[in-house]
């Protein structure tokens, strides 16, 4: 590793953590070459065990020491060359805008996403995020997904970037350990019917969450997972379908899906938050 002593907050090398908006560095040049922002020790350390490639990393001094390991593991699979901006915790806050609780960021490179099939194949249970904005529930919905093996997991073309770096930083950087991808890449008019229908052709069983008249409780679509292979209503591939903030899914998704899913409730509450709800399913659904 190259260490460089930051000495002003304005210098250009570390533009990446400071000038450019997550949709930049998302969109720098081209998918190939953009760019995405690790925080924390933990998240940098998933997402290079997860091999991908660090450009720089930008560290409060007093995180040095701590993070030897880290650097050895650069140094073995990159090279000595990855600079390391050593900055003291007023420059940092000065350049994210805020106090890192964990002090360090790396700028890492995006790499291109699988498609829908690939990151499907041998997936028993998937999950598929509809436009859910709050980049903390895509985190947490992520690390729940890990936690609770979830085979792989889709978003939506309108859906938050799973890599932004509050979601990444709330999965704990299991982002870079569950198979994830864009169903429909950026084509906002693929979902949700072609995808569904894409789902269906992979042989999942689509079930959105929502609260309709003709919902199925998640008990009897536990029943259903566990029922015998030879039953009428087996599923042996599920796709759990989960809606934005607010509003849940739209009336397409719920219109075209297989099967309307609720999770049972007392004392008149009617819905969970997404990220409350999604574990919920994972940890019901679950192999046994």
């Amino acid at each position: 590793m190259r260490f460089i002593p930051l000495e002003s907050v304005d210098d250009e090398r570390v533009e990446a953590y400071t000038n450019l908006t997550e949709i930049q560095l998302r969109n720098r040049l081209e998918p190939s070459k953009g760019l995405f922002i690790a925080e924390s020790p933990k998240v940098i350390d998933r997402a290079l065990a997860a091999g991908r490639e660090p450009i720089s990393l930008l560290v409060e001094e007093p995180w040095i020491d701590g993070m030897a390991e880290t650097f050895r593991f650069v140094d073995g699979h990159w090279g000595p060359d990855v600079p390391v901006y050593v900055a003291s915790p007023e420059q940092l806050k000065r350049l994210t805008g805020y106090r890192l609780h964990r002090g360090a960021l790396a700028a890492m490179r995006r790499w291109p996403l699988p498609g829908v099939e690939e990151v499907c194949r041998n997936a028993h249970r998937i999950a598929v995020m509809e436009n859910i904005v709050d980049h903390t529930n895509v985190g947490a919905l992520m690390r729940s997904a890990a936690a609770l093996g979830v085979d792989a997991v889709l978003v939506t073309p309108s859906c938050g970037d799973p890599l932004y770096r509050r979601a990444a930083r709330v999965s704990m950087g299991t982002v870079f350990q569950i198979p994830w991808t864009r169903i429909g890449g950026d084509d906002t008019h693929y979902w949700p019917v072609e995808g569904l229908a894409e789902l269906n052709r992979l042989g999942f069983t689509t079930a959105a969450m929502a609260l309709e008249d003709d919902s199925i409780s998640l008990d009897e679509l536990v029943r259903r997972l566990d029922n015998g292979a030879d039953a009428p209503d087996h599923i042996e591939k599920l796709a759990l379908i989960f809606g934005t903030e607010g509003d849940g899914l739209s009336h397409r998704t719920i219109a075209h899906a297989d099967l309307t899913v609720r999770i049972p409730m007392s004392h008149g509450v009617d819905s969970l938050n997404v990220a409350a709800s999604s574990a919920v399913a994972f940890y019901s659904t679950r192999v046994h």
